[in-house]
């Protein structure tokens, strides 16, 4: 394991990030325009439903904006390697894929922290909402779930792109989107139908989301919530390892890893 390489391939992803215009429209445009079109659509409810209504719409699209950049920093970061044609030349150099996978990982962290704390800036000044009044421990926790269940997911996305090549890559930046009203991003678990409801709670975010909205009232850390959550994650996190190896196998024995840069 090489500290040198790693750094290496976080400071290729942060070069493509800064110079090309696809991913800072898909970054920090797309989170920028949703913060204010949600905020605005939070004054709006504010004024008819109720403040609390508004701040748990904010507190839903600012945490959510986590899973989402980094699941889709770590996806992306690989496809842009296949459409450049430089993802076999990755691994001709002394990477290892341990190394490669960590540096996506640290990467997408970078990215969604930088993010989060510009949009959560822009509620403080613009709709006066302060989402650091939750706590900083619970940030933390929620911050820590929500990155390891878009690590898993990013992670599972990896694998079917080297396995099947960017005839899929659709899924790179769509497939977090259904996820959204399964782990109940925007409003309680009690909203959904019974059998989704069941559903929810097999997902890591919706514990985040759902004592989030309980720490607006209340700050202490709900333990047992941050604990199930933690603990689906890692079975969700080795399981996404163990598929990723299957799939990068598979690649690998059908050709498919040298053909996805034809």
């Amino acid at each position: 394991m090489s500290i040198e390489r790693i750094k290496a391939v976080i400071l290729q992803e942060l070069f493509i990030t800064k110079r090309s215009l696809e991913v800072i429209m898909d970054l920090f445009f797309f989170s920028v325009v949703s913060i204010l079109v949600f905020g605005l659509v939070s004054v709006f409810i504010s004024q008819s439903a109720g403040v609390r209504t508004a701040q748990l719409l904010l507190i839903g699209l600012l945490l959510w904006e986590i899973i989402r950049i980094t699941q889709y920093s770590m996806s992306v970061g690989a496809l842009w390697n296949i459409w450049s044609r430089n993802l076999s030349n990755m691994f001709i150099a002394p990477l290892t894929l341990a190394e490669y996978m960590i540096a996506q990982m640290i990467s997408g962290i970078i990215k969604s922290l930088f993010i989060f704390l510009l949009i959560s800036t822009i509620t403080i000044l613009i709709f006066h909402f302060n989402i650091f009044n939750l706590g900083l421990l619970n940030l933390a926790f929620f911050f820590m779930n929500l990155t390891i269940f878009s690590w898993s997911l990013g992670i599972v996305l990896l694998g079917v792109i080297f396995r099947f090549g960017t005839r899929i890559q659709a899924l790179a930046w769509g497939t977090v989107f259904i996820f959204q009203p399964l782990t109940a991003a925007f409003f309680p678990v009690k909203i959904l139908p019974s059998f989704l409801q069941n559903i929810a709670y097999l997902f890591p975010p919706t514990y985040v989301f759902e004592a989030a909205r309980g720490a607006l009232s209340n700050q202490s850390i709900n333990w047992q919530y941050m604990l199930i959550s933690l603990l689906e994650n890692l079975i969700y996190f080795a399981a996404s390892l163990w598929f990723f190896n299957l799939m990068f196998k598979k690649s690998k024995q059908t050709g498919q890893f040298s053909r996805n840069e034809g």
